[in-house]
């Protein structure tokens, strides 16, 4: 039986996060308020996290429109997306941040979507990119 399952190329999952970015960031942004007291997160964090994702989905969409994707952008957006797994789970366990458990589900659902495009990304940027030319 063929396989005719399909991954995401690079510039797609890059146009997918920077969407994703642009979402969340507007949201933080916009509700950081009502965010944080069903969450029990501090606004201002909220807020200027929402704010420093607005560059980052920039820079992603920008970087899906080069042909091809350079990989040291690729991989600064998957290091990226890596620190910012690493940062939205080490705040809380450190104790600088108590959510609650509506909280915890946020930062657990978001880092794990983000999670999932750094994966997703890195393997897209390990593939190789086909070949536009004919055979001779």
């Amino acid at each position: 039986m063929a396989n005719n399952h399909r991954s995401l190329s690079l510039p797609n999952l890059l146009n997918l996060d920077a969407l994703a970015c642009s979402f969340m960031g507007v949201c933080l942004i916009a509700v950081s308020a009502p965010i944080g007291a069903w969450t029990a997160l501090p606004a201002p964090l909220l807020f200027w996290a929402g704010i420093l994702l607005l560059p980052i989905a920039a820079f992603m969409a920008a970087s899906a429109r080069s042909v091809p994707v350079p990989s040291w952008a690729a991989n600064f957006v998957i290091l990226g997306n890596c620190a910012w797994v690493i940062v939205s789970l080490a705040l809380p366990l450190a104790g600088l941040v108590s959510p609650n458990p509506i909280g915890w589900l946020l930062l657990g659902g978001q880092a794990g979507l983000v999670a999932t495009l750094a994966v997703a990304e890195f393997g897209a940027s390990n593939r190789p990119i086909p070949s536009t030319q004919g055979s001779i």
